[in-house]
């Protein structure tokens, strides 16, 4: 039993030390352009095996797929940590985030994090919409910003592909294994079909003015303030 509980204290200790070096490159690259412009182009060239169900830019080529771009960067270097660790899983991301190096990982998440996300260009029902708009105002600010901005440790939602946010609610409601320990399988539990829809078809419309957008993008630059 010490033995087994040691071997725990042990992973415990190696994840808590490998999120801090994490941090630390994070706001030693942050606090220097220059040396942030050399992670993004790095990242730029790690981030093309990413483009194929992504898009080079950030901005997803498949609607089951999410957008990585104008995520906050330390929220997508925690999911790759979250693949490469089993604790989320996923055939592709599973094995594609135990072959990137920390420092790879790192500047990926740079590198998407500076993207734009393209509005969707797919007609909205405006009742549907207005209903998913009081649910997220009811349930989804807390956590994931009132534009839908995200957070350091929750994603960025606004833009998002109605057929992915249809999809990760389900799985949520679910009690998907592959998502077991997640705050949102609490949330979801509480959402009906009609719920869902209404909150994709809200979302995947929802955008950020460009004064909000700039505003977002100088607290990603800031992390080192």
């Amino acid at each position: 039993m010490r033995i087994f509980v040691c071997f725990l204290l042990s992973c415990f200790a190696t994840i808590a030390f490998a999120d801090d070096e994490a941090m630390t490159r994070f706001n030693y690259l942050m606090g220097d352009e220059e040396r942030r412009q050399q992670a993004y182009e790095a990242g730029r060239e790690r981030a093309l095996f990413c483009g194929y169900c992504h898009g080079e830019n950030g901005n997803s080529k498949r609607p089951h797929i999410p957008n990585l771009a104008a995520q906050n960067p330390i929220y997508l270097f925690h999911a790759f940590e979250q693949f490469a660790r089993g604790e989320r899983v996923d055939y592709v991301m599973s094995n594609l985030a135990k072959n990137l190096t920390m420092e790879d990982r790192v500047n990926i998440a740079v590198y998407f994090s500076q993207q734009k996300v393209v509005p969707t260009s797919v007609a909205a029902d405006e009742a549907l919409s207005r209903q998913g708009e009081t649910l997220f105002k009811r349930t989804c600010i807390a956590c994931h910003g009132e534009h839908g901005q995200g957070m350091e440790q929750m994603p960025r939602l606004a833009g998002q592909p109605g057929e992915y946010i249809r999809k990760a609610l389900t799985r949520f409601r679910n009690n998907d294994p592959s998502r077991a320990g997640s705050v949102m399988i609490g949330v979801a539990s509480q959402l009906s079909e009609s719920d869902i829809e209404a909150l994709a078809s809200f979302l995947t419309q929802l955008k950020l003015t460009e004064k909000e957008e700039q505003q977002n993008m100088a607290k990603l630059l800031g992390i080192a303030h």
